[in-house]
């Protein structure tokens, strides 16, 4: 006997209720929140830094009756930064517009948000670059995670015996004492957090908490520190059509700084984040969107600009671990 089928009585269509998309968080991305921001008028520019040591020394000497005091006195020098604009854009032509399926494909919202996860890739990466790297801080000598301890190296935080509170407590209290400002910031990829999560020694330290789970705020307590950020932004190096190759951008290595909680005269900072809020507005901290009409090739086009400088204001306020976990 003759029934209809699935196809005789069902055409197939997009659901509308869910989609597929893979897409990095906003907690993911730290690039702006690491360092302060400085909202500037101009692209490029100077601003003034005064010498280190010329602060940690004392000319006051005992003052006989009726003659002058000792004289002392400091100097200054300068720096530049630029922020070069950093764009990208999609467009969205008429024809395929007047065929996308409503509300489950919004070629307006999903091109937003496709240029707006480029641009922050983009930051991320040039804050690697800029920031997270060997051979920059000097704070102490680039510290090179292994399994014995040797010269400039230290035991890998993900090892049983490797002693990671005191390695991070030491370092910052030599940096203290080299500047004057202990680090409060450590930045590490998620493959180190994962590694120190499960060190004993740590677990140790809190298997009388509530929750027994070593979190970023008992990381940051047991260190000394403020905030431990953990950057958990993928890249895919390949190109368009060949198979993926993923990665997280951060790796396996770790820095500690001193981070200034805002900018400002006579404040030192082991690094800035210049922002060009003259070209951009003040609003949007060096960052805009723009939709606009290119009717010459009859579409829209959704396009994101930013306009930044990272800058890495004093090397000594910043000690780098790489190799931090096997």
């Amino acid at each position: 006997m003759a029934q209809p089928t699935g196809g005789d009585i069902h055409v197939s269509r997009p659901l509308t209720n869910i989609s597929v998309a893979y897409m990095q968080q906003d907690q993911d991305f730290i690039a702006s929140t690491v360092f302060p921001p400085v909202p500037v008028d101009f692209q490029f520019n100077m601003y003034y830094k005064y010498y280190k040591g010329e602060w940690f020394r004392t000319a006051a000497q005992k003052r006989a009756p009726r003659t002058e005091s000792a004289g002392t006195g400091w100097n200054v020098t300068t720096d530049t930064y630029r922020c070069e604009v950093q764009a990208v854009h999609t467009d969205i032509d008429d024809q395929t517009r007047a065929n996308q399926d409503k509300p489950v494909i919004d070629l307006d919202r999903d091109g937003t948000l496709f240029v707006t996860r480029d641009m922050l890739l983009r930051r991320e990466l040039d804050w690697v670059a800029t920031f997270f790297k060997r051979s920059l801080w000097t704070g102490l000598p680039d510290q090179h995670g292994s399994s014995t301890a040797g010269s400039n190296q230290f035991i890998q935080w993900d090892r049983t015996s490797s002693g990671v509170i005191e390695n991070l407590r030491s370092a910052t209290t030599s940096l203290k004492e080299k500047t004057g400002y202990p680090p409060n910031t450590l930045v590490m990829g998620q493959r180190v957090f994962d590694g120190i999560q499960n060190n004993p020694e740590l677990l140790d330290r809190i298997k009388y908490t509530q929750r027994g789970v070593v979190t970023l705020e008992l990381m940051a307590a047991l260190f000394n520190l403020d905030r431990v950020l953990v950057p958990a932004v993928v890249q895919n190096t390949a190109e368009e059509g060949a198979p993926d190759a993923m990665s997280f951008v951060y790796g396996k290595d770790a820095l500690l700084v001193y981070a200034a909680p805002s900018p400002g005269l006579l404040t030192p900072s082991a690094g800035y984040t210049f922002e060009w809020t003259g070209y951009i507005g003040a609003s949007n901290r060096g960052s805009r969107m723009k939709k606009f009409r290119m009717e010459a090739i009859a579409s829209d086009r959704i396009e994101a600009e930013m306009a930044y400088d990272f800058k890495v204001v004093a090397p000594d306020l910043g000690v780098f671990f790489y190799d931090a976990v096997q």
